[in-house]
């Protein structure tokens, strides 16, 4: 970058977008959002930026990884106005969301690990047209009007018998049963298992899932270590300001 310093360490807005492959309109742009302090001016009115400068820029696109687009502009302009406090808590929410992803993801692994193939000692009770609803619910050990409930937030999708009227259960809806009943015995709410339980329908299954879940896993994997990264990188920006 040395090259590119202009007298007394000044960078023009192309030294800056170059540096990093963006365009000066980007440059402007994130000075105008606050993500960098405000450019000095040359006596004819040009921008004008410094090392610190790209320090800030450096530390914004390492946030984003990690944080969201959003969430680093936040932080970045919440250091530049000098609310360093509050920079910090955007990024304790951001770990708190990671957390609670991996949280997600856990229990998500420990149901489908509960979910093993029915036995001999567990007689399936699914025949060949399906199950009704008080068997369903007694091989889980639950009321019916738990599942009629479920059924009302999209957990299950029993069909009608056209003849009696009566819910009849598929192999597909008792997955979906058993999946939610080892979600809500480790304490999630029927609004977070209903995403879960439309990533297994559209995964086709369980099976399919089990690689849903390792992307996940590494995604999240990927997200700590880039809030790692972006952590370095304001901590460096941080100490540059004084």
């Amino acid at each position: 970058m040395g090259r590119n310093l202009q007298d007394g360490g000044q960078l023009r807005p192309i030294d800056l977008a170059r540096g990093h492959g963006l365009s000066t309109q980007a440059i402007r742009n994130y000075e105008e959002a606050g993500i960098l302090p405000a450019a000095g001016r040359t006596p004819h009115g040009y921008r004008t930026y410094t090392p610190l400068h790209a320090r800030a820029l450096g530390a914004f696109l390492a946030l984003v990884p990690g944080h969201s687009h959003r969430t680093a502009t936040s932080i970045m302009r919440a250091v530049n106005q000098g609310a360093v406090d509050e920079a910090f808590r955007l990024i304790d929410e951001s770990h708190v969301q990671l957390l609670d992803d991996r949280r997600t993801l856990q229990a998500v692994e420990n149901a489908l690990r509960d979910l093993a193939p029915t036995t001999a000692s567990e007689p399936d009770v699914s025949g060949p047209g399906g199950t009704f609803i008080g068997p369903l619910a007694g091989r889980l050990g639950i009321r019916p009007a738990t599942l009629r409930k479920w059924e009302r937030a999209g957990l299950v999708r029993p069909r009608r018998d056209p003849l009696t009227g009566y819910r009849v259960y598929d192999e597909a809806d008792v997955r979906d049963a058993r999946l939610a009943h080892q979600l809500r015995r480790g304490g999630y709410l029927l609004e977070q298992i209903a995403p879960l339980i439309a990533q297994v329908r559209a995964a086709g299954g369980l099976e399919p899932l089990e690689a849903a879940l390792y992307d996940w896993r590494g995604r999240l994997s990927a997200r700590g270590r880039a809030m790692l990264t972006g952590a370095a990188e304001l901590e460096a920006y941080l100490r540059e300001r004084g």
